[in-house]
């Protein structure tokens, strides 16, 4: 269903919880925000869905109001949604994608240095112990995955005139890439790289998409940094890789299975560093959701296209 320019502002309802600071964005927006439990017989135009863990939820608002012509959801990655075929319904869903682009590249970043600067040794360390480092100056990194955090994370890296290797699904250039191209050359890659990032969806095709082969492909002297999803990366294999050398180092800030329980190995590994999902806080995002918000509303309400259009059949 597509939305024709109106001279009415749209309605946007606002649940499970019509939270103030998003009924602000709507408004900003030149949207009227009313709560999901006030919307009464006629339906709104949209809605911003703000439970971005329940499923369920979503799906029972949807059967309830069929004519919905839009759903913003509040995270990134829609893969929830997409495995429980909520996408497959009527409305435009849209995403958070892009938004969060800035704060996850930076978190990405800073895991890279502290790998390749070996903070995790020295956090540890009782002794002045042996001098040690790698700098990224002019080294080469594969990013895999072509969204917003590579995107950000690609300006970020421009003072360390790095040469990067874009892996993505489209094989479209980026801005700051030496080369983009598509997943089935990502073992291809990955060797010479010192720092391969994960900053892709999760996806039924990317589940896993580094493993033990591609692991085996990259340098001993690399690191590897995931701020995408935990199950994008073997775990296992990624225990092994590490204990036996075969890469210098992971820093993870997501983890499969997610949290990391006490006790796993990846806990004692000394040449691990795990933050526990906090590349994007919620205090980090808010005011990006926010803008994502009022930007999308405005957008429905002149018949513009939508940012962050989830693809149903891509997934994310």
């Amino acid at each position: 269903m597509s939305r024709t320019p109106a001279t009415t502002r749209p309605v946007v309802a606002v649940g499970p919880v019509a939270e103030a600071w998003v009924l602000d964005a709507v408004r900003a927006g030149g949207g009227v925000g009313i709560a999901l439990d006030a919307a009464g017989p006629t339906a709104p135009d949209g809605l911003v869905w703000t439970a971005g863990s329940d499923v369920d939820g979503l799906a029972r608002v949807l059967r309830d109001l069929p004519a919905l012509d839009w759903v913003q959801l509040p995270a990134a990655g829609v893969e929830r949604f997409a495995a429980a075929g909520v996408l497959a319904s009527g409305p435009r869903f849209t995403c958070a994608k892009g938004a969060y682009g800035e704060p996850v590249a930076e978190h990405a970043l800073l895991l890279a240095l502290a790998l390749l600067r070996r903070l995790p040794e020295r956090v540890r360390a009782t002794t002045w112990g042996e001098p040690a480092g790698t700098s990224l100056f002019g080294e080469q990194v594969t990013i895999v995955g072509g969204g917003g955090i590579a995107q950000a994370l690609l300006r970020l890296l421009e003072p360390f005139r790095v040469r990067a290797t874009v892996v993505r699904r489209s094989g479209v250039p980026l801005a700051g890439a030496a080369r983009t191209v598509t997943t089935p050359d990502l073992a291809d890659a990955l060797p010479g790289a010192l720092v391969v990032f994960l900053a892709l969806s999760l996806t039924p095709e990317t589940t896993r998409i580094v493993g033990a082969p591609e692991l085996a492909r990259m340098d001993s002297r690399a690191v590897l940094v995931n701020v995408a999803r935990g199950a994008v990366c073997d775990t296992e294999a990624l225990v092994s890789a590490l204990a036996s050398g075969a890469i210098a180092g992971a820093a993870l800030d997501v983890t499969d299975p997610e949290p990391l329980p006490p006790g796993h190995p990846l806990w004692r590994e000394p040449r691990c560093l795990v933050t526990p999902h906090t590349a994007d806080t919620w205090d980090m995002i808010r005011p990006l959701l926010a803008e994502r918000i009022r930007t999308n509303v405005e957008r429905l309400a002149a018949g513009l296209p939508l940012d962050g259009v989830v693809d149903p059949s891509a997934g994310y």
